[in-house]
Order: structure tokens, then C-alpha cells, then sequence
């Protein structure tokens, strides 16, 4: 048996043609590649994707191998899972069903796939994973410790109109002393193995030998702290040596502790800063040794004099302590014991959705203000913190102050961003020094320096110089996942646009804005996630979010507005039907675009809940409150709807909600639930269209364009007036010039159903505009990412995604990459794009859990060309503009005789419609029509 198991796994068959068949790369363990740590120890995913130069490759079958080591791959009693040859076309979301995985534990992993004649890869190149912990059990005799005890707690946070009403002006609540920690241990033997998970509240750098460990920023992501709190994991084997090594841990604040001091959206503070850490040192004789974090460990008061997730940073460089977490001799006699504490959140793994540096921005220009202080101008609106090189006296204290926009003095301007908010530091008096914030952000384009002057400007005597100033952009560590060009400057720059205000909002959750606010408003989770979607790699960020809508939900199955719900906001801010629905509306979309259906699985008893709560809501199937269709353009300052009426927007998105939850629930195979769904929708339907359908003018209410285009998207108007309510959508669009009214909830509705039915005119006309507000508008005023209203107005943010749906339009229509009805994963992909206007070619691409799809298309010389890369295991519909199949060429040779390729008939409207496997294509016709 061993013998014929070690054949199957390397040898390489008779039958077999190793170059004919494909290759197997880019595993992926929880949707991350290279060697992901943390990885929960129950049912850990597995991914993978082929490569061919053939067409029409697809896997039939699949083999994985699990293992502790790279020489047990090859040993069959000592593998931890062998699923054996497994018939299938399934290369993601693969589920581990081995024998039980040990925490903080290696594990090794290969692939084998079959192709569509039963030929073998090669065994994948081996990639690894590294668990985390499996409960509370495995943290063992860790402690939480900290410099000082908790004081009074404030949970749930104050509102910031509320704090002069709850509190005293003296009283300062959440002013604890940040902490930094150092514990020296001794490496007895060779390490095979060291792991360490670290939990620190609010958030924290971890240091080995000196070094910081990995390159997160802002570790670990925030959470709802009275029900759960993040570790991270990290293999610090290299790091450490034989003998003595020194640990060492600076925390900050975050959204755990916010103090009640310049800046601040909400007050709120769960107890002083805190750490818990567990290290496990594996050594090569097969022993184990644990060092956690208890009262031997020593803490003192760090350089950090102040943080704030919402007011800044400050530093004192004159507080360094030399050495304090490199050297074991260090002399920490003025340190004290750290003091022991308690945290009942329960700790999970953060898992692939860490905050990096992204980029550094350089200054463009440089100026003196009418105040005499010095602007830097970095030329781009983003999230993030700088970077200073300066010299100058010790004890000197510089302030850099970052705004969005200027006033007209070209002083900073935070009025919508937040005020005051600033970074300060006080230099040690070196030659050269190099500082940056570890603990906040914010979101800016200037910062104002007072305290010093660019080096080689005059100066007073002892003043400090800037030898250098660098913008650091701080975003989720997501994988890009798509890109979009075009021959059309105006839409390359509102993807530029849009692409700024998302990377600028992804943080541990979507951000409305990385300044005023900081907070996972919900509707832009689903209203906005086919755009991010096609831009990042979502996955492992959508299930954490959906963790933080779950530990949000109230007793009454109510789902808030924001999540995590740090404070309860008034005014319709608290609850509204557009905004909780993502706890629905968001699994689906992942389950669209990932084929994976562990999110609504795991949630959707909680799901039925909120459901069941919106019905309780509702007063014959209609649903009356809330914010409705935030931001449209009406006659009134931007805000609540003011074009369509909240329970119109409110409703049909009940409606949806319940037409997804039909379809989850025959998928998990619950039908009768799905049948009672299904009875439901159609009740709602009814009532839907007795209350805001008008017969005579065949529109919904007053016509607006959300009231019409979301009661298309979702499905509510009957199909006999599907073309009527379309026309009078197109028809109000036109009379106002082609300007746009939608707001938040309705406009990405608008753009869906005008790219179902093939008006890409008037999308084009709609977004190509810079005399009306749009995004023409936002970038004429100046904007360099997109702006909170459609006005771009100064009052608001100015680094906000949420109107940001233009960017589904440009890869799934313009650029014509979607996928069909019936797919998930994309394994059937739609290709059809939509020349609109002045837009003459557009290349795009876009990374499915299959592998790189490319659509490049242009008009030259008379010829439609259309040149695509679907990738192995997919296939796809093709849609060419034209009526004559005859004419359509493949690489020069008639269509209809090249190599997996099939013409299917016409579409509605009379284009050629084709079906092709994976593989290269390069269609031309010079028979064609563009709309």
C-alpha cells in the first residue's frame, strides 16, 4: 500500500504526457499565499490554479497531500491528510478534512491535478502554512499585563456632542501611560521552530533582538473588545539565535483606549493599553518550551508621550532608552514589574488582513504660508502618517500638521477631517534623526511644519531643519486583483480617483474616511463590492467583517448601522435597512466572486435573524425609516434622501434580502426555509408595487433615478414593464442634460441596470461631464481621490469611497469582464465589452480564484479586435458587435472552424455570441456596430 501510494504521488504514470498536461501554481492556504500564519487548526482552505498553453484545459480531478514535513510528503504513514484522487472541477475553498492539526505548528501541502484527458501534473512545488492558536486552551499561562491597572470604563463610547453632557471639563478619562515591555530569554538548543502570538490592546509593534517583527502597520485590526479581540502570529525563528535573546513590545491605543484630548468622533475606553503574548520555541531534539507574558516581565513608560486613533501622536526623543530591546545586559533597574491584568474578549486569529505600508509619496512642492509656517504639498490625498529626517537641538519640539485641503491663507484646513490633529516630536539632538508615528493616521494631502524649516531656508538661531519629509501611504495589505486602462485620459483618472479613496478606506474595516470618522459605515461593504472586488483580493477581509457585523448584531437580531458598533448614533444613524442589510447581501457577493460559501454558512442562523427583525419593521411588507438614499442631488444641502422616499429604498432592499436568503438557503439545502422565502418575496413584490408603482406614468413614485433603477435591479417590477420603467430612467437622465441625481444607496443601482441593458451611452454621457457634480466635477475642483458628495464640496470629506461605483462599470462593462447567471468563482466568464463614446480601446484584467482573465479590445483600421487570456478550469461566453458570425476570425482563421471555439446564436439585441475554453483568442470582424 505505501508503495503504491508513493507511485501515485511522485511517479510519473506510463500513460501520462507530463508536457500535455497542465501545471499546478499559486497555492493558496486561507486564501493567502506564501507561507500564511495564524491558520485556524480545525478546517483550513486550500487553493490553487492551473497553468496551460493549451486551450480548453480544464481539471477533472485533484489530489492534496498534508504533511509535517517536507520528507513525510513522501512517507504515507506520517502524512496528516491524503484526499487521495478526488473527481472534480474544484481548485478553491477545498476544506481540510485530515486528522486533527496541532497549534502553532508548520505544515507542508502539494497539489495534483488531472486534466480533461485524465493526464497528471506534476506534484506542485510544496508551500506551507503555519497554524495559530486552537482556544483559550493554548495560551496557557499567558498573562494580560500592563503598566498600569484599568480605570473607569466607557462602554459604549459617547458621541462627541454628548461628552460636555456626560462629563466634567476636568474629567480626562482614557490618559493612561503607554507602555513599552522587554523580556530577555535564553535559547537552551536548536530551534526547529519558534512561533509567537501576540495580542496587544489597542495596538502594537513587537520587537526581536531589535528588529520589528514583519511589516504590519496598526497590528492587530480593531474589533468589537467586549466580545473579541485579534492575535497575530509570527515565525520568529530566524530571528532568534542560541543563548540570550530580548523581546520587547510598544503598544498604543487605537479604537481600545481613545483619550479624551484634542480630536476625538467618539469617546471611549475599554482599560489602559495591555499585552498578551505566547512564544513557542520548538527545538530539533523534538522539545517544546513556552514563554508568555506574566509579572516577570518588565514595563516602563515608552517615548510615546500621547496617541490617538482620532487626535495624532507625539514622541520624545530624549525618552529613548538605548538598547532596551536588543540587548540582554540592558540596565532596566528604572523599570518596574508588569502589573497583571484581565481581558475577557476572546482572541482570534487575525488572518490576512493586516494594515502595510503601501508606497511612500514624495513632496511635489513646497511654500511658506501667510501665517510663516512651511506647507509640504505631497500632490495626493491619502491615508496615512509621514516620515521625517531632521537636525537640530535637543528637546526641540517640531509640529506637523495634516490636512485635506488648505483655507485661504494656505493654512491647513481640518474643518471636515477633524481638529485639532497633529504630530509632534521632540528631537534627541543627534546629527541625524529619522521619526515616524506608529500608532494613528490620517487622511491628508499638505502637512503643515511649525518648529522647523526645510533645510537650506533661513532659519533662527537653534531652529531645526527638515532634511527630508515622505508621505507614507497606510492601507489594508490586500493583493491587487485587477486592473483598468483606456484610451480616454477622463476615465483612467476617475479609476484613479475612486482607486485612491478605496486604498484610502482600507483599513481593519471599510472606512467612510481615514480622518473625521474611521468607522465600517455598512452600505458601502456591499453597494461597493464588486468594485473592490475586482480591484483587491477581498476574501479574507470580507470574513472578518462579516465576524464584526455578527459579534455587532442586538438581541433582536438588529443589525447596526456601523460594525463594529463602538457607539450608538441618533437620528436614523442607529438602524437603517440599507445599511444592515450587508450582513446578507455581503455573502452572496463573496460566494459570487470567490465560489466560497463558508461566510453564509457559518452566519446564516443570524442572517434569519436580522430578517426576521426587518419584518417586525414592517407594516404590510412596507418598510418606512431610516437614511435612504444618502447624498443624492436635490434642492437641500446633501444628506437623507431627498429624491425618493426611505421606504422605497428601504423596502426593496428587504425584498432583496429576501430573495437572497431563498437562494442561500436551497444552496445549504434548507428548503423549506427557502420555499417559505420564496412565498415572502412575492408578498413583498405585491405590496412593493401596490404602494409605489404608478400605472399611469409607469415609473415608481416621482420617477427618480434611484426609484426607478433599484426597482429594476432588484427585481421588483413586473416583466411586462421592464421596458417602459427603463425608458422613463433613460428619459430622466436626459432631461437634465445627462446629470445624475443618485446618491449612496441609488446609484450604483443606476449603473447595474443601464449595463444589463446595454445603455452605455448613457453611462458615458452621465460620467464624461465636468460642468455638472460627478467625478468630471470632483476632478475639476482639484479632487485626487473621491470626494464624500458628488459637489465635491469643502465642508465634507474629501477621501471617501462610497459613491465610488463607476469602477464595477469600468472592468465589468467597458472593460467586459463579468461573469454569467448560472457562475460562481467565475468558471464561466462573460466577455462583453461596451464601447461608449470617445472610448475606443481599454485593456483589463482581473485575477479569479482561476487565474488572470484579460480582455484587450480596440477599433482600428476598420476592425473590431478583441484579444482574451481565460484562464485553465474556466470558459467563456464571448459577445462580439456584430450580426455577421461569418465575418468573425480567430487569429485569421474563420471562427467557426478554430479550436474550441462555438458559435451559440445572437443575442437580443443582435450580437454574435461564441463560447470558448481557457486559452488565448484574438477575434476580429470588421463587420461590427458600436451603439
Amino acid at each position: 500500500m505505501k508503495k503504491t501510494f508513493v507511485l501515485l504521488l511522485f511517479g510519473i504514470l506510463a500513460h501520462v504526457n507530463a508536457s500535455a498536461a497542465c501545471s499546478v501554481y499559486d497555492l493558496r492556504c486561507e486564501h493567502m499565499s506564501g507561507t500564511p500564519a495564524g491558520v485556524n487548526c480545525n478546517a483550513p482552505a486550500f487553493s490553487w490554479k492551473l497553468g496551460s498553453t493549451e486551450r480548453g484545459v480544464k481539471q477533472t480531478a485533484w489530489q492534496i497531500v498534508v504533511a509535517e514535513s517536507l520528507e513525510a510528503l513522501k512517507d504515507a504513514g506520517s502524512v496528516m491528510w491524503n484526499s487521495g484522487r478526488t473527481e472534480g472541477r474544484q481548485t478553491s475553498n477545498v476544506v481540510y478534512k485530515g486528522k486533527q492539526l496541532k497549534p502553532a505548528t508548520r505544515y507542508f501541502w502539494a497539489v495534483r491535478s488531472w486534466n480533461q484527458r485524465g493526464e497528471a501534473s506534476a506534484l506542485s512545488r510544496p508551500a506551507s502554512f503555519i497554524t495559530g492558536l486552537d482556544g483559550e486552551k493554548d495560551w496557557g499561562n499567558a498573562r494580560w499585563i500592563a503598566l498600569e491597572k484599568d480605570g473607569s470604563r466607557i462602554v459604549p463610547a459617547i458621541h462627541v456632542v454628548d461628552i460636555k453632557n456626560r462629563l466634567r471639563p476636568d474629567e480626562k478619562p482614557g490618559m493612561y501611560r503607554l507602555p513599552q515591555f522587554r523580556k530577555v530569554i535564553n535559547v537552551k538548543k536548536t530551534l526547529s521552530l519558534a512561533v509567537a502570538c501576540v495580542a496587544g490592546l489597542g495596538q502594537f509593534d513587537f520587537f526581536v533582538g531589535g528588529r520589528k517583527v514583519g511589516d504590519h502597520f496598526l497590528d492587530p485590526g480593531w474589533t468589537l473588545y467586549q466580545k473579541e479581540a485579534q492575535y497575530v502570529t509570527f515565525d520568529v525563528t530566524d530571528l532568534l539565535h542560541k543563548g540570550k535573546n530580548v523581546l520587547g513590545v510598544m503598544l498604543g491605543n487605537g479604537f481600545y483606549n481613545i483619550p479624551r484630548e484634542r480630536y476625538m468622533k467618539l469617546l471611549q475606553t475599554y482599560g489602559a493599553p495591555k499585552l498578551r503574548l505566547c512564544l513557542i520555541l520548538r527545538y530539533t531534539d523534538g522539545s517544546e518550551e513556552r514563554i508568555v507574558t506574566d509579572k516577570s516581565w518588565m514595563v516602563t513608560e515608552s517615548p510615546i508621550t500621547f496617541s490617538s486613533i482620532y487626535g495624532g501622536e507625539s514622541y520624545d526623543a530624549t525618552k529613548e532608552d538605548d538598547g532596551w530591546c536588543s540587548r540582554a545586559d540592558f540596565k532596566d533597574n528604572r523599570w518596574s514589574r508588569a502589573v497583571e491584568t484581565d481581558c475577557n474578549a476572546e482572541l482570534k486569529a487575525q488572518l490576512g488582513t493586516e494594515l502595510k505600508i503601501r508606497q511612500e509619496i514624495p513632496v511635489v512642492s513646497m511654500f511658506a504660508n501667510n501665517a510663516g509656517k512651511w506647507i509640504y504639498d505631497l500632490g495626493q490625498n491619502f491615508s496615512g502618517i509621514v516620515r521625517i529626517k531632521v537636525k537640530g537641538m535637543r528637546g526641540a519640539k517640531i509640529r506637523l500638521t495634516p490636512a485635506e485641503l488648505l483655507k485661504a491663507d494656505n493654512t491647513p484646513n481640518q474643518r471636515a477631517s477633524g481638529s485639532p490633529y497633529y504630530f509632534e516630536y521632540t528631537l534627541r539632538g543627534d546629527s541625524e534623526e529619522v521619526w515616524q508615528p506608529r500608532f494613528t493616521y490620517y487622511g491628508f494631502r499638505y502637512v503643515q511644519v511649525e518648529g522647523a524649516v526645510p533645510a537650506g531656508k533661513s532659519k533662527s538661531e537653534g531652529q531645526p531643519e527638515i532634511m527630508e519629509l515622505t508621505g507614507l501611504h497606510t492601507t489594508s495589505g490586500n493583493n491587487d486583483a485587477g486592473t483598468f486602462t483606456c484610451n480616454e485620459p477622463l476615465f483612467n483618472k476617475v479609476y484613479s480617483l475612486i482607486d485612491w479613496a478605496m486604498r484610502s478606506n482600507m483599513s481593519s474595516v471599510l472606512t467612510d474616511c481615514p480622518h473625521r470618522e474611521k468607522l465600517g459605515w455598512l452600505e458601502q461593504y456591499y453597494l461597493m463590492q464588486n468594485s473592490l472586488q475586482y480591484r483587491y483580493d477581498m476574501q479574507a477581509m470580507y470574513a472578518k467583517m462579516l465576524d464584526d457585523m455578527a459579534a455587532s448584531q442586538h438581541p433582536d437580531g438588529a443589525i447596526p448601522t456601523i460594525a463594529p458598533e463602538y457607539v450608538t448614533f441618533e437620528g436614523g444613524f442607529a438602524d437603517t435597512p440599507e445599511w444592515g442589510s450587508a450582513f446578507i447581501i455581503c455573502p452572496w457577493y463573496v460566494y459570487k466572486t470567490y465560489g466560497d460559501r463558508r461566510l453564509m454558512e457559518k452566519h446564516f442562523d443570524a442572517m434569519q435573524r436580522y430578517l426576521e427583525y426587518l419584518t417586525g419593521k414592517s407594516n404590510g411588507h412596507i418598510i418606512s425609516y431610516g437614511l435612504g438614499d444618502w447624498f443624492d442631488i436635490g434642492p437641500k444641502a446633501p444628506g437623507k434622501a431627498q429624491l425618493t422616499s426611505n421606504a422605497l429604498t428601504a423596502t426593496a432592499t428587504y425584498y432583496y434580502d429576501t430573495v437572497l436568503m431563498e437562494r442561500m438557503a436551497r444552496l445549504l439545502g434548507r428548503t423549506a426555509e427557502a420555499d417559505r422565502y420564496a412565498a415572502m418575496a412575492k408578498e413583498i413584490k405585491k405590496a412593493y408595487n401596490e404602494r409605489f408603482f404608478n400605472k399611469e406614468t409607469r415609473s415608481y413614485e416621482k420617477g427618480s433615478q434611484t426609484a426607478n433603477a433599484i426597482s429594476l435591479y432588484t427585481g421588483l417590477v413586473d416583466d411586462e414593464q421592464v421596458p417602459a420603467v427603463l425608458e422613463n430612467l433613460v428619459n430622466d437622465i436626459r432631461s437634465r442634460g445627462f446629470a445624475l441625481t443618485a446618491g449612496d444607496i441609488g446609484y450604483r443601482y443606476v449603473l447595474r441596470v443601464l449595463e444589463e441593458y446595454n445603455r452605455q451611452d448613457v453611462i458615458f454621457r452621465m460620467n464624461s461631464r465636468y460642468d455638472v457634480p460627478g467625478y468630471g466635477w470632483q476632478l475639476a475642483h482639484g479632487a485626487t481621490a473621491l470626494t464624500e458628495s458628488w459637489q465635491a464640496y469643502s465642508s465634507v470629506s474629501n477621501n471617501h469611497f462610497m459613491l465610488g461605483h463607476l469602477m464595477e462599470w469600468l472592468f465589468s462593462g467597458l472593460g467586459g469582464i463579468r461573469q454569467t447567471d448560472s457562475s460562481t468563482g467565475f468558471d464561466d466568464v462573460l466577455i462583453a465589452p461596451q464601447p461608449a463614446g470617445s472610448v475606443t480601446s481599454a485593456c483589463t484584467k482581473y485575477n479569479s480564484v482561476h487565474g488572470q482573465t484579460v480582455v484587450e479590445w480596440g477599433i482600428r483600421d476598420g476592425k473590431f479586435i478583441l484579444s482574451i487570456d481565460i484562464p485553465a478550469n474556466s470558459s467563456a461566453v464571448v459577445i462580439l458587435p456584430t450580426a455577421d458570425s461569418n465575418s468573425v476570425t480567430d487569429y485569421g482563421v474563420p471562427a467557426k472552424q478554430s479550436e474550441c471555439v462555438s458559435f451559440s446564436g445572437f443575442t437580443s439585441d443582435g450580437k454574435s455570441k461564441w463560447c470558448v475554453g481557457s486559452g488565448r483568442y484574438l477575434f476580429e470582424t470588421d463587420k461590427f456596430c458600436i451603439k
